[in-house]
Parts: C-alpha cells; structure tokens; sequence
C-alpha cells in the first residue's frame, strides 16, 4: 500500500480550505484518509501563521515511514523544516509550442521579405541615377 502525504479540498465554491492528510494514494481526493496532520487556508495573506497549519512531529513520522508527499506538500514541509525539497528544472517550459514555432517562422518569412523587397526598391533608383552619372565622368576624364 503505498502512502501520499497530500491536500484535501474542503470549503466552498470560490472559498477553498484544504486539509493536509495522510492517505492510501489509491482512495479519492476528498474521500477516506488514514490522518489529518495539517490545514492550509490559501485565501490568508502569505505572512499570516494559520496560512499553513501544520504537526511536523506526525509529518516526520510518516515520512519515515515511507509516505510521499505529493508537490505543494513538499514545499510546506521545506518550509517548516521537516524535508528538503529539491527545486525542479523544466527548461521546456517557456518554451512555445509546435504551431506558435510555426507562426513565428512564418512572422519572420514575411519581414525578411520586406526587407529584401525594400533593399531592391532603394537599389533601383541608385542604379537608374549610376549610368546618368557614368557618362559624366568619363567626359570629365577626358
């Protein structure tokens, strides 16, 4: 039987309170757990101390035992000082999708094309005004 240390949503719509319990990992979010060893009121200012409620001692306990604590739970007990939670690193996330990578080589496409259509329009008349000037010098040369 494999044990989750996870939140449990109670409260209202729009209100949430959530119960930090211990749990089969396998029973419902809101259904059966084995113990409740905490609470967290999101709707409470970050610096305010019932935010996170929190019995490290049956924390520990479980965790010794073998209980994995689901992500937000982890950060509460980094928090308290009860696990150290390794930061994760997921490059991939800013990262645009497939059809965004798509349109954006399309943007791109487009704007050199401009560019190179404006470079050729000002090569244009620079050559027109080249061969009126040729014959210029070669008089002056002469």
């Amino acid at each position: 039987m494999s044990i989750a240390i996870r939140l449990s949503r109670g409260g209202s719509k729009k209100r949430p309170y959530y119960r930090i319990v211990v749990a089969n990992s396998r029973s419902p979010r809101d259904g059966r757990f084995i113990e409740r060893i905490g609470s967290y009121n999101p709707l409470l200012g970050k610096e305010d101390e019932k935010r996170v409620v929190l019995d490290t001692e049956r924390a520990k306990h479980w965790l010794s035992v073998g209980a994995q604590p689901t992500d937000r739970v982890a950060r509460f007990l980094d928090a308290a000082g009860v696990k150290e939670r390794v930061a994760s690193n997921n490059p991939k996330k800013g990262e645009p999708g497939e059809k965004a990578k798509e349109r954006a080589e399309e943007r791109a496409a487009k704007v050199a094309a401009a560019e190179e259509a404006a470079r050729e329009a000002a090569a244009a008349p620079a050559a027109e005004e080249a061969p009126a000037e040729a014959p210029a010098e070669e008089a002056a040369e002469g």
